[in-house]
């Protein structure tokens, strides 16, 4: 039985995930699925044991080391195997920062989206190792080119990017793989639910939502860069020709950054 854990599994990617895993594998899928909303948690379980997949709920903020731990400690005393790690949780935010009024969210997001992947992945290293098994990071485009506005969202995405690139190169000799995925805009509620300037939550998407990815489509992407041990997985031809064109034309990628931006939300003099 191929057990996984996913973080922010509660709802948007990491459930559609969770659903799709569950799906493509039934009875021979153990899943563990993590966030603070025991509750959605409880619901996503419910649809994946529908098709066949035993399912441990452990509610979890990743933003708190003793729970990475404990979540960990829970799948592999109640499976005693990890074969692969999803980290996907993570919050969002957007302000311009001359207008943050207070930094500590700027540590607090930090701490969910690049600390709580590091935390998790060093707690199921050793199941991971013993498994030769899986890592995937959930990062975004706005770790590969900064966008205005996402000045806390884009450094803990372009730690994520490091940080992962260089296990990746630890881990090889060691059998895991390591997959960071790259979304763009994809329909969920993330960006409403992220930090505004003073700390507090957004309540509206700060980027053009028109061309959204749908997030069974993102989902599957994922799991097929998963699936087949890839690197890096970038998820629209825009991002791909980005990070290239970054190389030799700098201010043109700029420029694409500001126009996903609403005209309201972007730098003014």
């Amino acid at each position: 039985m191929q057990v996984i854990v996913i973080t922010g599994a509660s709802d948007g990617i990491g459930a559609e995930m969770a659903r799709q895993l569950a799906r493509r594998h039934g009875s021979g899928l153990a899943l563990v699925l993590a966030a603070r909303n025991a509750a959605a948690l409880q619901e996503v379980a419910r649809q994946c044991q529908a098709d066949g997949a035993q399912v441990l709920v452990q509610a979890t903020d990743v933003g708190v080391q003793d729970q990475c731990r404990r979540l960990i400690a829970a799948a592999a005393e109640r499976f005693g195997r990890i074969d692969a790690l999803i980290n996907n949780a993570g919050r969002s935010g957007h302000a311009l920062f001359e207008e943050v009024q207070d930094l500590g969210w700027y540590e607090d997001l930090m701490r969910v989206n690049l600390w709580g992947s590091v935390w998790c992945t060093h707690a199921a290293l050793p199941w991971l190792k013993q498994s030769r098994g899986q890592v995937v990071a959930v990062a975004s485009l706005a770790g590969l080119v900064g966008v205005p506005g996402r000045t806390a969202y884009g450094a803990s995405k372009f730690a994520m990017a490091g940080f992962f690139e260089s296990l990746r190169a630890e881990l090889k000799p060691h059998g895991v793989s390591v997959t960071t995925a790259y979304p763009g805009v994809v329909a969920t509620r993330i960006r409403y639910r992220g930090f505004n300037a003073a700390g507090g939550e957004l309540g509206a998407s700060s980027l053009k939502e028109e061309a959204a990815m749908p997030v069974e489509e993102c989902a599957a992407l994922i799991l097929a860069g998963m699936a087949g041990r890839k690197r890096e997985v970038v998820m629209t031809a825009k991002g791909k020709l980005g990070r290239w064109l970054k190389l030799i034309a700098p201010g043109l990628v700029e420029n694409m950054a500001m126009a996903a931006v609403k005209a309201e939300a972007r730098p003014h003099s």
